[in-house]
């Protein structure tokens, strides 16, 4: 007789009541993905200067057009809850105080790429896609280039652009361009 394995998902609730129970640290870094608990990597002064950047940028571009949210979930499903390093999201009263972020919020997600380009491209960019998040942008930290997705279909982005000089714009905030050479320093 073969025993059978198999894995319990928790739920974003699940999830949510542990870490409201202490049972990950303060400073642990871990994000859901399709109901398991995963450790986000380390993130270095290089990574952390790029969202600091980013964040002055985007919030002096966007004004009130937009909520720049770092380094917090995404309610994608039941089972997902990624943590990006910066999100745009559409403007509301409550500043999200009410629930967490859900993809239909979404303008923009960045995800900056330091030593997790592989995780990124091929464990989240899928999940953002079917979640229907309209524009990806990840940042190649090494490549010191930008690749834009757009247009979810399904698991998949039909659009992808890479960019590694110039600047880049967002359509839906039309006065908004980020220069690369700043994203870079």
């Amino acid at each position: 007789m073969v025993a059978t394995i198999s894995r319990y998902q928790f739920t974003v609730h699940e999830y949510t009541r542990m870490r409201a129970s202490g049972i990950f640290g303060e400073n642990q870094r871990v994000e859901l993905i399709d109901g398991e608990v995963r450790t986000m990597s380390p993130i270095g002064p290089l990574h952390i200067a790029i969202v600091n950047r980013l964040n002055r940028l985007l919030s002096r571009q966007v004004g009130d057009a937009a909520i720049v949210s770092v380094q917090n979930a995404i309610q994608l499903d039941d089972y997902s809850e990624p943590q990006p390093d910066i999100v745009l999201l559409a403007p509301r009263a409550d500043f999200y105080a009410d629930a967490l972020t859900r993809p239909d919020d979404v303008l923009l997600l960045v995800e900056v790429a330091d030593s997790s380009l592989a995780y990124d491209r091929d464990e989240k960019l899928p999940r953002y896609a079917a979640a229907g998040i309209p524009v990806v942008w990840i940042i190649d930290v090494a490549g010191r280039c930008v690749e834009q997705h757009a247009n979810p279909r399904g698991s998949h982005y039909r659009t992808r652009e890479i960019a590694s000089e110039g600047s880049l714009q967002l359509a839906a905030i039309a006065a908004m361009q980020i220069d690369l050479a700043q994203i870079f320093g």
